[in-house]
């Protein structure tokens, strides 16, 4: 007789996942690039082989070297260093901007798309009114009101993302909401909260972890791009931004100045989209294996 082999386990909803995220190599690439850059971060004072504010002024504008890997900056920071420790300011500008824009989109995207009326109106109002200025309007707009500085630029980041929580997860809860297991928690006695947080909610994460790797990268450049400007992080703080807009100046003599913390910022950026658009294809149900 010929043994049968043993049925094999279907697979879950994760595993399907997986198998889609791991078939996509642009996108583990994005995932590999993005944990090293938060591992740099974490390991910053250990892997940084200079303090990132010493000024040496025997190294002023050195070019690349054993000692020096990416050069001096105008005052002699070793820039290796600066964009190592620059690394852990970059994620925790765009970490607690979508913290707080996510905080308050999908607050509202739920309140809105749950009970329609007149908080439905006034959720999609306030949507169409931020999304009408630019984010980076609307950014200079809130540091306007707060200040140049880290925080100023966090609060005008979270301000460009609520919208497009809001969007996201208001679609999500206005089809979920007609759905059978929802008519059946009303029927049997639930309370509106447990039903928007048990049982629509988690219907949302797919298309909001999406939002969230592309809204990282969007989040990224307009911190970097509102320091460059001078009104985001401060010198002499190692921000890439900031680093970017002091070597503007040596573009000519001591190129390398610019273009380091210039890569640094393409290459999260990059990273953060390729995972974004591998997370869009792994979560989309019509996907086949």
């Amino acid at each position: 007789m010929t043994e049968t082999s043993p049925p094999k386990k279907p697979i879950g909803q994760f595993g399907l996942f997986w198998r889609r995220l791991r078939r996509n190599r642009l996108a583990v690439a994005g995932m590999l690039i993005i944990a090293a850059i938060v591992l740099v971060s974490l390991l910053a004072p250990h892997i940084a082989p200079y303090d990132p504010l010493k000024q040496n002024y025997r190294a002023l504008l050195a070019p690349m070297s054993g000692q020096h890997w990416f050069g001096c900056d105008q005052v002699g920071r070793d820039i290796f260093s600066r964009i190592v420790h620059g690394a852990g300011i970059t994620l925790r500008i765009g970490v607690l901007a979508i913290l707080i824009g996510m905080a308050a989109g999908i607050g509202l995207g739920l309140l809105g798309g749950y009970y329609g009326g007149l908080m439905d109106i006034c959720v999609v109002y306030l949507t169409d009114i931020l999304l009408a200025f630019p984010g980076l309007l609307l950014a200079l707009a809130v540091i306007a009101i707060f200040g140049p500085g880290i925080t100023s630029v966090i609060l005008a980041c979270s301000f460009s993302s609520i919208p497009q929580f809001i969007r996201v997860t208001r679609g999500v809860v206005l089809a979920e909401k007609e759905k059978d297991y929802v008519t059946a928690a009303r029927a049997i006695g639930e309370r509106h909260t447990a039903i928007m947080m048990r049982y629509i909610l988690p219907n949302c994460v797919a298309p909001l972890v999406v939002l969230v790797s592309l809204r990282m990268a969007v989040i990224i450049l307009i911190a970097s791009g509102l320091s460059f400007l001078g009104f985001g992080a401060q010198p002499p703080s190692p921000e890439w931004g900031a680093m970017l807009s002091e070597g503007r100046a040596y573009l000519q003599t001591a190129p390398h100045i610019a273009i380091f913390p210039g890569l640094a910022i393409m290459t999260v950026v990059l990273a953060f989209n390729l995972l974004g658009d591998g997370l869009r294809d792994a979560l989309d149900p019509r996907m086949k294996i």
